[in-house]
């Protein structure tokens, strides 16, 4: 796979459809690469799960946070995804769990609280329980921290029709190109229905399908959910029906007729490696996730393997092994020196705002 797509670049090079770089300042890069997938097949992006919080399967920075969120851009990986939930005053705020036990040293619900109240609650550092100084983030300070740095990944924890606050507050900072919102889409209502939703946030934002293998194994389907709404990227879930077997083939979501479908229609194949809490490994990737690359020391059975497969974008909990293997191994091709976004993610934060 690894033959056809070079082959496939070097066309579109000879076509002049492709560059060998593109200058700007870090995140124009990064946005050009992310939105001409097919100039960039020999390119595997590297995005951070859960702002990327996690090194060698432990926790370095809280969840959620912005220094993890600094941590993610020094790394050099294109994107950071986060979890979006509202506050009981209705701030946007960035949180993965509906309860604040887990990553803050807080009790109870989060949307029992004001976000004057979630002020007050200081983020842990999962496994040593260490209390930071950093409270529950909102979405604007998120969005602050990572504007002109890093693309932006946006999970929704609430429900489509809120993705529109989502894209109108990443509009009113400058940033609808910048970020990413998404859904899961199974069956042509419901692609309906969320395209009825995203009609009323207007255009010029970027919105990802998320489709899975329990559902849909039709190539059309995803061709067309893709087309529906202009991705650049589509997020395929190979789920681990056996725990005790890896997939061999990446599944339907992989097949060639999937992959012929990115490459007509120019988007990216997403890969979610990153671990759920309480189910076996590669639980979204068929066996083949992160615990298998850094913790048994097999990287080229998974990163390796999605690369081979047509995956151009990896989302994990392990940015830096990823970028560090990816790019060792002819996977990553280097960005032009830029502007000083990647050693400014050092930078003091905004002040927090309600």
């Amino acid at each position: 796979m690894r033959t056809v797509l070079a082959g496939t670049a070097s066309l579109l090079l000879a076509l002049g459809l492709a560059t060998a770089s593109h200058a700007g300042s870090r995140v124009e890069q990064i946005l050009e690469r992310y939105e001409n997938a097919n100039r960039w097949r020999d390119h595997v992006m590297v995005v951070a799960h859960r702002g990327g919080g996690l090194e060698a399967g432990k926790s370095r920075y809280p969840e959620n946070s912005i220094a993890s969120i600094r941590g993610v851009i020094a790394s050099g990986a294109e994107m950071v995804e986060i979890d979006i939930r509202r506050s009981k005053d209705g701030e946007l705020i960035v949180m993965h769990d509906s309860w604040l036990d887990r990553t803050t040293n807080c009790r109870g619900e989060v949307i029992a609280r004001t976000m004057d109240e979630l002020r007050r609650c200081r983020l842990v550092v999962e496994g040593t329980g260490a209390v930071t100084g950093e409270t529950v983030p909102t979405l604007r300070e998120m969005l602050a921290v990572t504007k002109g740095r890093i693309l932006v990944n946006l999970d929704n924890k609430l429900e489509t029709a809120d993705l529109a606050d989502m894209v109108a507050l990443a509009r009113a900072m400058g940033m609808e190109e910048q970020v990413v919102v998404k859904a899961n889409l199974w069956s042509a209502e419901r692609l309906a229905s969320v395209k009825e939703t995203m009609s009323r946030v207007g255009s010029g934002f970027q919105f990802m399908p998320i489709i899975a293998d329990d559902a849909v194994r039709d190539a059309g389907f995803i061709a067309a959910a893709g087309r529906a709404f202009s991705a650049r990227a589509v997020e395929l879930i190979t789920w681990r029906g056996n725990a005790d077997k890896m997939t061999e083939t990446g599944g339907p979501l992989f097949s060639a007729r999937v992959r012929a479908a990115s490459i007509r229609d120019n988007w990216h194949i997403w890969v979610d490696t990153h671990a759920i809490v309480n189910k076996p490994g590669g639980y979204l990737s068929g066996g083949r996730g992160d615990e298998l690359a850094v913790a048994a020391g097999f990287p080229n059975d998974v990163f390796g393997f999605w690369a081979e497969r047509g995956a151009t974008m990896i989302q994990t909990d392990e940015p830096g092994a990823a970028i560090d293997w990816l790019a060792a191994n002819g996977y990553r091709v280097p960005y032009a020196d830029a502007d000083e976004s990647v050693a400014a993610a050092t930078g003091d934060a905004p002040a927090p705002t309600n």
